[in-house]
């Protein structure tokens, strides 16, 4: 996917900009300042996740991230400073914000600071409909690398212990205003096709065949179009799908166990493996002891 980026300097005007920081290659892991939330409180902050209509938001901290890629398009913020980033075979970057389309691989380094990912399903938008949150951006292997970035609201998110009862409306809002900008809209057979996946019970594994039928396409058809519009193929977003309902269980309260049978994995071992797989690093990271 080649994403038409915004204007040279065209930053919507409700982002609040972090400070720029240089974007560039580095040979060695800078060294990290802590975080320091701007609500102090004894009880540390848990991670935040919350699935909604089609946005999916984490907030909390992170480590390490192996080499993954994901089934949507996802920005990514860091809510105190710079982070470290890399694309696909590049070299690392340092930088404040970015926007990874769906299927680019892609590794990060945390460092154990906080960071906002905000994913969006085909039946809100693509890639297009977050570029306008990246500011100060180059593009590197298909992603864009940021200086600054919307991470005010991101990072109020967080800290805000109660956010779970404004966190959908803030999203919905942010994602509207930055969709706004958008250049670029899903095709309408492929958007039926993902319908069909999305609509069917969540043990139901939909065969291309069918979502086939539903787009009006033959198997072949579908499956190159769906790729080159979505950039991942149907049986990864299918798999991205089923992931995301496991996410959305243990979010509401679920064991690991509860959440992988009821999303239809065979077995917790098999929801952790693909976990592991989706995200690259271990689901025990960011989703023990989240808020419900």
């Amino acid at each position: 996917m080649t994403l038409e980026l915004f204007e040279p300097g065209e930053v919507p005007s409700v982002m609040q900009p972090a400070p720029a920081v240089a974007i560039g290659s580095l040979a060695e892991p800078k060294r990290w300042r802590l975080y320091v939330s701007a609500t102090p409180d004894a009880e540390p902050l848990r991670p935040l996740w919350r699935l909604h209509q089609g946005r999916t938001l984490f907030a909390g901290t992170l480590d390490r991230n192996a080499s993954h890629q994901h089934g949507a398009p996802v920005y990514l913020a860091g809510l105190c400073g710079s982070f470290r980033l890399r694309i696909r075979e590049n070299p690392w970057q340092s930088c404040r914000a970015a926007l990874i389309p769906a299927g680019v691989p892609h590794e990060l380094d945390l460092a154990g600071e906080p960071v906002s990912v905000l994913y969006i399903e085909p039946t809100v938008g693509n890639a297009h409909a977050l570029a306008p949150l990246v500011g100060n951006a180059i593009e590197v292997g298909g992603a864009l690398v940021g200086a600054t970035g919307e991470t005010g609201l991101m990072r109020e998110l967080y800290e805000d212990r109660a956010s779970l009862n404004w966190v959908d409306a803030a999203i919905t809002d942010l994602v509207d205003f930055s969709q706004t900008r958008a250049r670029r809209t899903l095709d309408a057979r492929v958007s039926r096709a993902i319908s069909v996946l999305e609509s069917a019970e969540p043990d139901t594994l939909v065969s291309v065949t069918n979502a086939a039928q539903a787009a009006g396409l033959s198997v072949s058809r579908l499956q190159h179009l769906f790729s080159e519009e979505m950039g991942v193929s149907f049986r990864r977003y299918r798999a991205w799908v089923r992931m995301l309902r496991a996410i959305d269980e243990i979010a509401a309260g679920s064991s690991f166990t509860e959440a992988a049978h009821a999303a239809g994995f065979a077995d917790q071992s098999h929801f952790a493996h693909d976990f592991r797989k989706t995200f690259g690093a271990p689901a025990s990271r960011s989703l023990t002891n989240v808020r419900v």
